[in-house]
């Protein structure tokens, strides 16, 4: 098939993103959006919009039946997802299939198989990648959690099977507290996403957050488009991501680039997918795996000049992947920095009208983002309103631009997270690429936030 009218099922700056590289594609657009978002950006560019519910995002932007049927209003003959909502939804992607729409995004079936941390992690040692020690699956009795516990040594983290976000998390520093933790942990993860079944792992003391991106035709070919270190994090929620890692060498990228590149074709994986490492010590451990287009991923775009949205819509009407791993080439450095509406040091939402705004601009400095003048942030959904992406042929030379790009953005009316990175960039372990995934809170803390 030849993918005519693409519709976007989703919103803000990912919704843009799509519909930019549609565009360029010479594809149409359709914007899908709730009452609360009839006046956002990526509804006023796409070439066709179709209101689809109330603000509350169960009633819109989950509501698979109103989305399907916007698909067969429209004539859209695909949807893109992008990312969060009904991204990774296997149930959602194989009723855009039975439809006979092309879905942008991977196998319903691995959708599913990477969804569960239990199968995702089996599945992972299978395809030989390297695991954290822990619990061959599910664990469901406090027996059983403090066998493996004893079996790989205290502290252990249990793990909610289904979810993230830190939800359904314990750190479990010994056996006489491993009860209660485990019940807890199993509480939440049954609030949290319906389901109670957790896993034990290894607590690392003080790891990075290190992801691969990787891409697949489906067809047993794949890819990998290097590293992005994503360890400057909040509760789990990443802040500030770069590409390449600062910690690792050129060595270990091809290494650990080929085993996840060597697994995706084994898989037949289709589409763009990242699969996430915890790395100590010059180890890496599989915690999981993204089957979606990533909030980072421009700055994997920036180091190898692959358009990875464009990609995914190529693969998803058949075509084969446009480049091969051996023409792929890393150069320079990209550093991210999400820019949320809210508090920069107490994180209290800031929902509002922007009065001004003014993005920055010069060389190698992209702003993705559906802000303008006199649109009003809506409070239902999250806080995140644009990304800033800075590329520079040094890690060093990256920064100071950053500095500068972030210097000359505007945004007025709301409280955002730019103060918290103008002052992130200011710090010597951040200069120096010196940080782990418990850094930025223990930091926080420190200045009394």
């Amino acid at each position: 098939m030849t993918i005519s009218r693409l519709l976007i099922a989703n919103r803000g700056e990912i919704a843009l993103r799509i519909h930019r590289a549609a565009h360029e594609m010479g594809i149409e657009t359709v914007a899908v959006h709730s009452t609360a978002d009839t006046d956002a950006m990526h509804v006023r560019l796409a070439d066709h919009a179709i209101c689809i519910g109330p603000p509350a995002a169960k009633d819109s932007y989950l509501n698979q039946a109103a989305i399907i049927s916007a698909a067969e209003i429209s004539g859209a003959d695909a949807i893109h997802p992008g990312y969060g909502f009904l991204s990774e939804n296997a149930q959602f992607a194989e009723i855009v299939e039975a439809h006979d729409i092309a879905w942008i995004g991977p196998k319903p079936e691995h959708i599913r198989t990477m969804g569960d941390k239990v199968a995702a992690k089996k599945t992972a040692g299978a395809l030989g990648l390297p695991l954290v020690p822990g619990s061959d699956g599910a664990v469901y009795t406090t027996e059983e959690a403090a066998r493996v516990a004893e079996e790989i040594g205290y502290p252990v983290l249990v793990k909610a099977a289904s979810g993230g976000g830190g939800r359904g998390m314990k750190v479990i520093p010994s056996r006489d507290q491993l009860e209660t933790l485990v019940s807890q942990a199993k509480s939440e993860a049954k609030a949290a996403f319906g389901d109670d079944t957790v896993y034990i792992e290894k607590y690392l003391g003080n790891p990075r957050h290190i992801e691969f991106q990787v891409f697949g035709d489906g067809n047993g070919n794949a890819i990998h488009l290097g590293e992005r270190d994503c360890s400057l994090q909040r509760r789990h929620q990443k802040v500030l991501e770069e590409a390449p890692s600062p910690v690792l060498g050129q060595e270990d990228r091809e290494r650990m680039g080929g085993i996840v590149a060597k697994a995706m074709a084994e898989m037949g994986y289709r589409g763009a997918g990242t699969i996430e490492f915890l790395w100590e010590n010059g180890e890496f451990y599989f915690i999981e795996m993204n089957t979606r287009l990533q909030v980072e991923h421009p700055v994997t775009e920036a180091i190898t000049g692959v358009d990875l949205v464009r990609e995914q819509i190529r693969v998803a009407d058949g075509k084969p992947l446009s480049i091969k791993q051996d023409e792929i080439e890393f150069k320079g450095h990209a550093i991210e920095c999400r820019i949320n509406a809210e508090d920069p040091f107490n994180f209290a939402p800031s929902p509002g009208k922007i009065t001004t705004y003014h993005a920055p601009g010069g060389m190698h400095v992209r702003v993705d983002s559906g802000l303008y003048a006199g649109y009003s942030i809506p409070p239902y959904y999250d806080s995140m309103i644009a990304k800033l992406i800075v590329y520079g042929r040094t890690r060093e030379g990256c920064i100071m631009r950053l500095k500068r790009a972030l210097d000359e953005m505007v945004v007025e009316g709301v409280k955002t997270s730019i103060p918290l990175h103008c002052a992130l960039l200011e710090e010597p372990d951040i200069l120096n690429g010196d940080y782990s995934i418990k850094w930025l809170e223990e930091w926080l803390e420190k200045r009394g936030s």
